[in-house]
């Protein structure tokens, strides 16, 4: 069996587009006939980069290979052009590439995923989702309210979920980490006493930030939210600073989250060997696959860490984080977004069930793909994925969160 055809299609969930801008999935055909799916999570370039990025990854590392060897083909690209580090776009390619063909092997086989990278360890995974707004609630004002943010977590908890993330403090910024704002550090207070009054201990607080704080800063603030218990502190520090991260892990007693800007297990294992995060969250979408994250959670394992898969894109990662999910001891939860588009794209094959995922015993990832529909909601905006904001923290006025896809600028 050898692969022999790439196919890309990029989707735009509808307005408000939960999960990012667009999806870039990946079709892959073999030899024998058999198609797998995957979907590469790459928002540093636009999509057109992108498509030409993936084709020449798979021409030059995949094409013609057999999909069972995911090893040396992950090398291949890894080492490519005399590399041999984590590069966030090649990786992002390979890894849509590398989920598709464990969809191909399969059903090559007859067998889940999971029962090819281990077995079934867990028959259900723990999800968790962020705080979306709920019908009637404005889209301009729901991101600062605190009072919408208990409504919403509340239906949530209704619905079965045990773990809510939220995210109210302050703007993602490319001028690097700054001070939080006392109004910041005020609103997160806030968020965490009105979701905490709402869901009691029914469900965890986990509190996202986006690497947007100085050291200090994320001090400063982690320490004022402690009274609230959150299960974690995701990303307090820009990613690239294990050592500095390991000190806001030291002065804050809240376990601190990171991984969805990292790819392979070199990024993953200098964060555990620092000390600087007790939950991993890779995107396997990003991560470099399924296997290579396959061994990120057996470094945590060794760590006494543990893995909760990271989603802000389409339900086709969705559906390789629940395979992994599966087959591993060290599974915490899994990042899940419901929406009616993510879940037509795949057929309402893999759902959330009063909180949980069951993960699916059909063959591949389990899943079966709307291609017609996934092709009728094409991208044509110039906006990337994810877009960090220009302008820096105000101090003066209120700082403005939209979302994790706010109105693109064309």
């Amino acid at each position: 069996m050898r692969l022999t055809d790439l196919d890309i299609i990029v989707t735009a969930p509808p307005a408000p587009g939960w999960g990012g801008r667009y999806w870039i999935l990946v079709k892959l055909t073999t030899d024998t006939g058999i198609i797998g799916w995957g979907e590469c999570y790459a928002s540093s370039v636009g999509p057109d980069a992108m498509r030409a990025v993936i084709s020449d990854v798979f021409d030059r590392h995949m094409a013609g290979e057999n999909p069972e060897n995911t090893e040396l083909m992950f090398r291949r690209a890894y080492s490519a052009g005399f590399t041999q580090r984590p590069d966030l776009t090649v990786m992002g390619a390979f890894s849509g590439l590398e989920i598709a063909c464990w969809d191909i092997l399969g059903k090559d086989r007859d067998r889940p995923v999971h029962a090819l990278i281990g077995g079934r360890m867990n028959d259900r995974i723990r999800a968790y989702s962020y705080l979306y707004p709920l019908p009637g609630h404005d889209l301009t004002t729901f991101w600062n309210s605190p009072d919408m943010a208990a409504q919403s977590a509340a239906d949530l908890v209704a619905r079965g979920y045990t773990a809510v993330k939220f995210d109210p403090a302050g703007p993602y910024t490319l001028r690097g980490g700054h001070m939080p704002a006392m109004s910041d550090i005020s609103r997160s207070v806030a968020f965490c006493r009105a979701i905490r009054e709402a869901v009691g201990d029914r469900a965890d607080l986990l509190f996202g930030t986006h690497g947007q704080f100085t050291t200090a800063g994320a001090i400063r603030l982690g320490q004022a939210l402690e009274p609230y218990a959150p299960l974690w502190f995701e990303e307090p520090i820009p990613p690239d600073n294990p050592a500095e991260m390991a000190r806001v892990a030291r002065a804050v007693r809240i376990p601190v989250a990171t991984g969805e800007r990292l790819t392979t297990k070199a990024e993953f294992g200098a964060v555990l060997q620092s000390g600087a995060a007790s939950i991993l969250q890779p995107a396997l979408g990003r991560s470099g696959g399924i296997w290579e994250t396959k061994k990120v959670a057996a470094l945590a394992e060794a760590h006494n860490a543990q893995v909760a898969p990271h989603l802000y894109a389409g339900p086709i990662e969705w559906a390789a984080n629940i395979q992994l999910a599966a087959s591993i001891p060290n599974i915490l939860m899994a990042e899940t977004i419901e929406t009616p588009f993510h879940d037509a794209l795949i057929t309402s094959s893999i759902r959330v069930e009063a909180g949980f995922v069951i993960p699916p015993d059909t063959p591949g990832l389990g899943i079966e793909v709307n291609e017609d529909l996934a092709r009728a909601h094409p991208w044509t905006g110039s906006g990337l994925h994810l877009e960090m904001q220009e302008t820096p923290c105000d101090y003066v006025e209120a700082n403005t969160f939209q979302g994790g896809a706010p109105p693109s600028r064309e």
